[in-house]
Parts: C-alpha cells; structure tokens; sequence
C-alpha cells in the first residue's frame, strides 16, 4: 500500500528487498554485506583525495594518525545510523521530521541539500580529471559527460539493491587493487610510517590539513544513507534478531570502513613516499600528482592506475550521493520525485560552479574548487551528527537498543571534536575571504556573516531541544507511569467514498476486492475507467467510437454484478490521458481513497508509456491504495 501525505518506507523501491532470515554461518554474514560498503565509498571520494595528497607531500607519514582518528569517529557515526534504522525503521531524516517543527525541517533539508551538491561537486570534477588524465578529454567536456550517469542510476535501480552493491563493491575493489599496487612500486619506509601513527602536528597548516581530512572523511550525507540501506534487509523482528541484525551491520561498517582507511592511508603514503621524499611540498593538485607519478616511480602504469582509480572513485561516489539525496527529500519533506530526475537536478546545480571556474579561471583553480566544497560539507556536518547522538540516546523510542553510557560519552565527544574544529575551520576560511575581499568586504559581512550566525543558532537549538523537552515532559507528567487515556475507538470501516480505477484485465477482480475490503457495504464506489484511444486523446468526451462504447458497457456490468451484492456503485469513464483524468475524476467524486492496480512496469517502459500509478497518487491528495498482481 502507497499512500500520500503519510509516512512511507524509506527508499521503498528496495525496502526489505533483501531478506536475511533464516541464514547461518557465513550466509548470515554475506545476507547483510553491502550498506556499509556504498557508505565507504564516501569516504574515498575525489575530497579526500585532495586533503590525502596535501597531508602526505607537505608532512610525509606524520598526518596518518588523523586518518585512524576519522576512521574510528566515522565507524562510530555509521553504528548509531545503522542502529537507528534497523530499530526504529527510520533513516535519519525521516527521524528529524517526527521530531522538530517544519521551519526547522526545512532548515535542515536545506542545509543536508547544499552538502550534497557540494559532495557531487567534488565527484564531477574528480570524475572530469581522471578522465581527461587517462583519455585526455577536455576538462570543460569532462564535466558535461558526467551528465550522463544519470541514466546509470536509472539502469542500476532497476536491477534491484543487491546487484547495486556488487557494481559499488566491484568499483571500490578497482581502487583498492590500484593502491595496492602503486604501494609496491612507491616501495614506503615502513619505520617512518609506524611513527605516523603517533599524534603530532608539525605546525598550524597541518592542522589546516587534519581538519580537512577529518572534514572529508566523516562525511554528514554517509549517516543519512547509512541509516536507510540498512533497512533493505528484512529481518527476525523479535528482540534477539534485532541484537542480531545490529551486530552484523557492525561487521558490514568495520570491514568496508577499513577498506576505505587503506585506500585513504595509501594515497597519502603514496604522496610522502614520492613526493615528500623527493622535496616536493607543495604538490596538492591532484592533476600534479598524476603527472609527477611516472618520473618518481619510474613506471607508465603508475599514472594510469592513479587515472583509473580516479574515475572509479568520482563513478561510484557519485551513485550514492544520489541515494542520499533521494533519502534526504524523502525524509524532510515526505516529497518523491522519480530518480533519474532528482539526479539530474543535483548533477546540474554541481556542474554550474564548475563550469564558471573552469571558464573564467583556468584548469589550475579546480584543486580550490574541491577543497571549498570540503569546507561546505563540514559546515553541516553538526546538523546531521548531534541529531542521530539524540535519537539514538533516546531510550523511549529506541528501548532497550538506546545507546549505553560509554558510547553516549564516545559519540558526544566526536560530536564536540568534529564541531569544534569545523567551527574553527569556518572562521579561518571567513578571515581569509574577508582579508581577500579588500573594499568589498561589507558584502561577506552582509549576506555570508549573517547566515552562518543563522547555521550556528540552528545548531544550538537542535543540540538543546531534546533535552528541555525531556525536562518538560518529566515536569508535565504527575504519576509514575502517567495516566489511562480515552482511546476513542471507532469500529467500522474508515472509508466512506471510494474511487476504483478498472483497466478490464485480470488485475479487475483483485483490485475492486480490495476496495470492498476497505469500506464494505456502508461505503459508496464509483468504478472508473479511461479510454485512451488516438481519438480519445484529441476529441476527449466528444469521441464516439466503438471502443469507448464498448468500454462503457463493460464497466456497467461490472457495476451490476457489485449494485446486485448490496453495494452503492456507480461508474464514469474519462476520456485522453489517465495521469490527468484520473485525478480530476477522483476529486469530483469527492473520494476519500482510490485502489488502484498496478501491474510493475519497470524501467524503459516506465519512460516510454509514462508511470501512472506513481503520477497519480501525488495529484489525488487522498490515500491511495496500490495492489499488485
């Protein structure tokens, strides 16, 4: 059942898709593989691999204990998204929604929308470098190509959530095989690489850097998408299956998050391998890289591989920025929009800064580009990671599955490291454009100062308000347990006026079934049905052919069969294109719930003959209830 208006299943084309039940041993173990590793791609994305290659040509091995720390922050975040969706059946923005106020909500989707245009930002371009390093496309035209991953997305929903996760596992094994290799033509100084994991910062740039790859690596879409696929798993709902489901998805977070830790150590131990060894600090560029590899190592394949990791990178980042972005409209604003569609909005609103960049200042900014969209996503990363900290804490929602004690103090300490050093990175990055702006500094103050007082005031009320609301609630409640409550319970059908759509195939009898399931016989039907012939289409009602008469005459003896039982039915036939009429037909009747058959068209067929079902069910404004043969 689909219906407008009210809550539904988060990514609901996949939602329990994948069923985990009833396995064992290492079936048990791969049934819930693969929502951690379309989150670890996140962690890998053309981003990182800008603050991966400064750290590592700047500071050698020195900044690799800042890779850990982010890793064990980023494994930590990931458990609690999990968590949250597999207990409550909610991914994070549909969490937030039943939570604060609409202003706030949208306050909120606003901020997690510019996170992830700047995340897709950093993927276009990633994308348009490996390929004009390997292919020697035109950057300007490498950006335009990425245009068409859109169609990708498209192919890949349609082959269903498992073999989404192959694509993305097989992309992420790509990388990793390349570093792998590039580590053994690089050939590191393993004594000097143990000592960088020993907390240091050699000087105020390098905390410059640490912020950066902190800011990348803990990414705030990952945690929107995290707590979403895990609910493509359908899962034992007793109390020990979910104490189940939660250590497994663990497992699934630790192996692809130490997956995505050895790809981002590999980069910038490649940087201080070659780079830093050779003299050359200030390499961050990560087209310089690619150029400079081959002399340093003495190997053609060394560019290449680095080209191709490249692409696979920005490739598989870019599909589940998509999904973040269709969890993230979801959730906030209980609004859908068909995929190939949201990702084209988002791909076009990351191409535009690019393009203006590229055009008025030159190849060489792109690296400044990609590191101004790292400051963009760490900007609202609090908003996505003190909120999943409240929701997880909260012990009357979540039950015995709220966070304890230990992991409350662990997650709140990296909420205040996270914050705290974004909120520095903020201010550096503000002095620095106010420094840069000379006489026209009075427009940062006017419109940039302004907004991040509003960002921070934001942030501040959604860090308190679970707790003065709590305090109220306690204040508010005179007995233990509270009190009895009328329940107001209504018997009897809840629908009175319902519309049936009839298409004359064998989904007819299972459709008005089910709509006489949900009113019996104290409710009133009108069965309808859409002529949708050449003629119907220019003359409308005005058609007279044998078609529309014949269809008629069939809806009529369906309506006597029903009016014979006992029920009130009456019919109506409309006449062009059912995405219209339907909902004008349901809205004359007054309806208070339309049935409606669907018979699972997927893909090109949706595209040519046009998705009715899904079409209508946003014009009625009622409930609608989808059965399937």
């Amino acid at each position: 059942m689909e219906r407008t208006h009210v809550d539904s299943k988060s990514l609901s084309e996949v939602h329990s898709s994948i069923d985990a039940r009833g396995r064992r041993g290492w079936r048990k173990v791969l049934a819930f593989l693969g929502p951690a590793y379309l989150v670890s791609v996140g962690y890998m994305d053309p981003g990182n691999w800008a603050t991966d290659i400064a750290g590592g040509s700047r500071y050698g091995y020195a900044l690799i204990w800042v890779l850990l720390m982010s890793n064990l922050m980023a494994l930590l975040l990931q458990s609690l998204s999990a968590r949250l969706g597999i207990v409550r059946q909610l991914d994070l923005a549909q969490a937030s929604r039943k939570t604060y106020r609409s202003g706030v909500n949208y306050a909120l989707w606003f901020l997690a929308e510019i996170a992830i245009a700047a995340t897709d930002l950093a993927e276009v371009l990633g994308m348009a470098i490996g390929l004009q390093l390997v292919f020697g496309i035109p950057l300007i035209w490498g950006v335009s190509l990425t245009v068409l991953d859109t169609l990708l997305i498209l192919l890949l929903h349609s082959y269903g959530m498992r073999k989404m996760e192959l694509f993305i596992i097989s992309l992420v094994a790509i990388i990793g095989g390349a570093f792998l290799i590039e580590m053994f033509l690089a050939k590191p100084d393993m004594g000097e690489l143990v000592t960088g994991f020993i907390p240091s910062l050699p000087d105020d740039t390098a905390l410059y850097i640490a912020i950066g790859i902190i800011g990348a690596t803990v990414m705030p879409h990952n945690l929107y998408l995290h707590s979403s696929l895990v609910q493509t798993r359908r899962i034992d709902t007793s109390e020990r299956g979910i104490w189940s489901a939660i250590k497994y998805n663990f497992i699934d977070s630790a192996v692809a998050l130490n997956a995505a830790f050895f790809v981002n150590a590999a980069i910038l131990v490649l940087a201080a391998a070659t780079f830093y060894k050779a003299g050359l600090y200030e390499v961050a560029d990560i087209q310089d890289a690619y150029q400079l590899l081959t002399p340093l190592l003495g190997s053609e394949w060394a560019s290449i591989l680095f080209g191709i990791a490249l692409i696979a990178a920005g490739q598989s980042s870019t599909i589940t920025g998509t999904l973040a972005g269709q969890i993230v409209m979801e959730g906030y604003l209980n609004l859908r929009i068909a995929p190939w569609l949201r990702r084209l909005i988002t791909r076009i609103i990351a191409i535009i800064p690019a393009y203006i960049v590229i055009l008025m200042y030159g190849e060489d900014q792109t690296g400044e580009l990609l590191v101004f969209s790292q400051v963009v996503l760490s900007l609202q990363l609090g908003f996505a990671v003190i909120p999943l900290i409240h929701f997880t804490s909260d012990k009357s929602k979540m039950g015995t599955f709220a966070i304890g004690t230990k992991m409350k103090i662990a997650a709140w300490l990296i909420a205040l490291v996270i914050v705290g050093l974004n909120v520095k990175l903020v201010i550096q990055e503000l002095e620095g454009w106010l420094a840069a702006a000379g006489n026209n500094a009075w427009m940062i103050w006017a419109f940039v100062v302004p907004a991040i007082g509003a960002a921070f005031a934001l942030l501040v009320y959604i860090t308190f308000k679970p707790v003065i609301d709590k305090r109220r609630q306690e204040k508010a409640t005179k007995l233990p347990h509270g009190e009895a409550r009328d329940l107001q319970i209504k018997v009897g059908p809840s629908y009175k006026r319902i519309a049936v759509t009839i298409d004359f195939s064998d989904l007819d009898s299972i459709t008005i079934k089910s709509a006489l399931a949900q009113g019996g016989k104290e409710a009133s039907y009108q069965l309808i049905h859409v002529v949708e012939t050449a003629g119907a289409l220019v003359y409308g009602s005005r058609i007279a052919d044998r078609e529309s008469s014949k269809d008629a005459s069939a809806l009529e003896a369906y309506a006597k069969q029903l009016r014979d039982e006992g029920y009130d039915v009456s019919i109506e036939v409309g006449y062009g294109n059912p995405r219209r009429t339907i909902p004008r037909l349901v809205k004359a009747f007054n309806a208070d719930l339309l049935v409606m058959g669907a018979h699972g068209h997927k893909l090109f067929k949706d595209l040519i003959f046009g998705a009715t079902v899904d079409t209508v069910r946003h014009r009625v404004g009622i409930p609608v209830l989808i059965v399937q043969e």
